[in-house]
């Protein structure tokens, strides 16, 4: 039922950009958290943006600060990551994912309960 849908990723030069989108379906999100967190090989999958779906409030991992931004749009029910300023330690594969609630700015794997697919992103030197 409920389906997230993310996209966008590529391979990019340091310094670069690029825009991911997340495409969500199967029930109404308001009350909802969206967010995107980021997994490199033998890494452990770490939380990058978040989002609160009804009001647009926003949050970052203090190391994308700056330099990636989190937004959605309603009517298409998809939420966005602009990606500006790449550097090579943002290489990644990087999910979109929805948590019950819009408080606590959770930014924890264990408070998401869905998950897209993931889509990788590669930035080279």
């Amino acid at each position: 039922q409920v389906q997230l849908v993310d996209s966008g990723g590529g391979l990019v030069q340091a310094g670069g950009s690029l825009r991911l989108s997340c495409a969500a379906s199967g029930r109404t999100f308001s009350g909802y958290t969206m967010g995107w967190f980021r997994q490199a090989p033998g890494k452990e999958r770490e939380f990058v943006a978040g989002i609160y779906w009804s009001t647009g409030l926003t949050w970052y991992a203090d190391s994308v600060k700056g330099r990636f931004t989190i937004s959605k749009d309603n009517g298409k029910n998809t939420v966005y990551l602009q990606m500006n300023s790449l550097k090579p330690e943002d290489t990644a594969v990087y999910y979109c994912a929805t948590a019950r609630g819009d408080y606590g700015f959770m930014s924890k794997r264990h408070e998401y309960d869905y998950w897209g697919q993931g889509t990788q992103v590669t930035v080279s030197s």
